[in-house]
C-alpha cells in the first residue's frame, strides 16, 4: 500500500503536493508522540527492574548482567566478524566507517533508537560516495529488513527465558526459533523498545515457552535495545556501501578519501547531526 500511494503521488506533480504537505505535518505530529515515550522510557524500566528485583532477588541481576554481557559480546563479533568480513570484501575497514560514523553510533547509543540518526546516517553515505537512488532506497528499506541486532537479540532472549524457566528445548524447537525471528525482525520498527514486542510474536511459534516469561528480561531490555540499535544502525551502513559497489553507482575513490580523512568528524558531521536533530 505505501508503495503504491507513492507512485500515485508522485504522478500526481502539483495537485498531490497538499496531500504531501499534510502527511509531512502528521509525521511531525507523530515525531512527537515517539518524543514524549522516549521521555518516560527510563521511568518504565525503573519500575520493571523493580518488579524484577522484587519478585526473583537481587540475584536475579547476576544472571541478567551475565545475558546483556553475553548479547553485547555477540553483537560485538558479528559487528567486527561478519561485517568486517563484507567490508573488507568490498574494499574498505570497517573500523574507518565505525570512526567516520562514531558521531551518529552516539547519537544511537543515548536515544537507544537508529530512527534518530536516519538523516545524518544517508547524508554521510551520499558523502562517501554512494548514489543518493541507492542510498535512498536501501538505507530506508534496511531500517525495516536488515535488522542483524534485532534477530540476535529475540533468539538469544528466548533461549534465555526458557533456561530460567528450566524448559529443554529440542534442536528442532531451536531451529524453529531461529528461522521464526530471521522473518519476524524484519517488520521490527527502529524506535526502542520494538523488538520486546516483536520477541512476544516470536515466542508463540514454541508453545512452551510462556510469553509471560518476557517479564524476567523486561528490567534490561532498555540496556539491550542499545546493542541491538547500534547493531542494526552498522548492518544498514556496510549494506549501502555494499549494494552500491554490486550496482557500480559508488565512487571508491571518495570512499577511500573520506574513510581516510580526519576531516570527515569535523564541523560537517556535527552539523549534519545538529540539523536532524533541530529536524
Amino acid at each position: 500500500m505505501a508503495i503504491l500511494f507513492g507512485l500515485a503521488l508522485s504522478h500526481l506533480g502539483v495537485r498531490g503536493k497538499p496531500v504531501f504537505e499534510m502527511l509531512e505535518s502528521v509525521s511531525k505530529v507523530l515525531f512527537g508522540m515517539v518524543n514524549m515515550i522516549m521521555k518516560a522510557a527510563p521511568i518504565g524500566a525503573f519500575g520493571a527492574m523493580a518488579y524484577t528485583i522484587g519478585k526473583y532477588g537481587i540475584a536475579s541481576i547476576a544472571k541478567l548482567a551475565a545475558l546483556v554481557g553475553t548479547f553485547y559480546a555477540t553483537s560485538a563479533a558479528f559487528v567486527l566478524i561478519v561485517l568486517g568480513a563484507v567490508a573488507w570484501f568490498a574494499g574498505f575497514s570497517i573500523f574507518r566507517f565505525l570512526n567516520y560514523i562514531k558521531s551518529e553510533l552516539l547519537t544511537v547509543l543515548g536515544t537507544s533508537s537508529s530512527e534518530s540518526a536516519l538523516v545524518p546516517l544517508m547524508e554521510k553515505l551520499e558523502r562517501l560516495g554512494c548514489s543518493r537512488s541507492v542510498v535512498g532506497l536501501v538505507v530506508p528499506a534496511g531500517y525495516s529488513f536488515n535488522l542483524d541486532g534485532t534477530n540476535i537479540y529475540m533468539t538469544m532472549a528466548a533461549l534465555f527465558i526458557a533456561q530460567a524457566l528450566d524448559i529443554n528445548l529440542t534442536l528442532g524447537q531451536q531451529l524453529s526459533l531461529l528461522a521464526v525471528a530471521m522473518v519476524s525482525s524484519k517488520g521490527a520498527s527502529g524506535v526502542t523498545g520494538a523488538g520486546f514486542i516483536t520477541l512476544a510474536a516470536t515466542l508463540a511459534v514454541v508453545p512452551d515457552v510462556p510469553v509471560a516469561g518476557m517479564a524476567l528480561i523486561l528490567g534490561v531490555d532498555r540496556f539491550m535495545s542499545e546493542c541491538r540499535s547500534l547493531t542494526n544502525f552498522i548492518g544498514n551502513g556496510v549494506a549501502t556501501i555494499v549494494v552500491s559497489k554490486w550496482e557500480g553507482e559508488l565512487d571508491s575513490e571518495t570512499l577511500r578519501r573520506e574513510l581516510a580523512d580526519s576531516s570527515a568528524d569535523g564541523p560537517n558531521s556535527a552539523d549534519a547531526v545538529g540539523e536532524a536533530s533541530s529536524t
